[in-house]
């Protein structure tokens, strides 16, 4: 392939064209393999808990033999309803080493608008911009110290259980 000469925005990746597009989705690909050291043990539904960030919260959507999809987004309270943003949807594709977003929530802003990779009236440029949202974002979580792995769950598991019995041995 021949670089376009399109601008960089990320070391080795160019804009806006298919080779742009598919080095974002490895890139999704690895960034979400660091957030989630191992898919296959993953429970349903998990939250990342970081002290003084945000809650990530997990959904396995489907399992197969080759992909996965997954929804990851934060969940903000306000007048007694809950929004959810990013609103997320990521499909893993395990023998490619890919990811990309296949869906995207409406949210607050009128640029965040929905997303739906399976409408045919969805540009790659389009496709391009919520993926490299995505990248960024994951990039965000990591910095953070978001991460989903069984160990940590058991962990924070075992911390909520000792926390527990404290005090219930305070109340009696």
């Amino acid at each position: 392939m021949q670089y376009s000469g399109k601008q960089v925005v990320h070391p080795g990746v160019r804009a806006r064209d298919l080779p742009a597009l598919m080095e974002l989705y490895e890139l999704n690909y690895i960034q979400l393999r660091q957030l989630i050291p191992d898919v296959g043990l993953l429970q349903d539904r998990v939250v990342s808990r970081v002290k003084g960030a945000l809650n990530l919260y997990l959904t396995v959507r489907e399992r197969c033999k080759y992909t996965t999809t997954l929804h990851l987004s934060y969940s903000f309270e306000h007048d007694q309803s809950t929004t959810l943003a990013p609103d997320i949807v990521v499909r893993l594709y395990h023998d490619a080493q890919v990811a990309e977003v296949i869906s995207r929530g409406k949210g607050r802003s009128p640029r965040n608008t929905n997303f739906d990779r399976f409408r045919p009236d969805y540009p790659m440029e389009a496709r391009w911009q919520v993926n490299r949202f995505l990248q960024k974002w994951l990039g965000f979580c990591l910095r953070h110290g978001h991460s989903f792995s069984p160990a940590r769950e058991q962990f924070e598991e075992a911390v909520e259980a000792i926390e527990t019995d404290r005090i219930a041995s305070l109340e009696s």
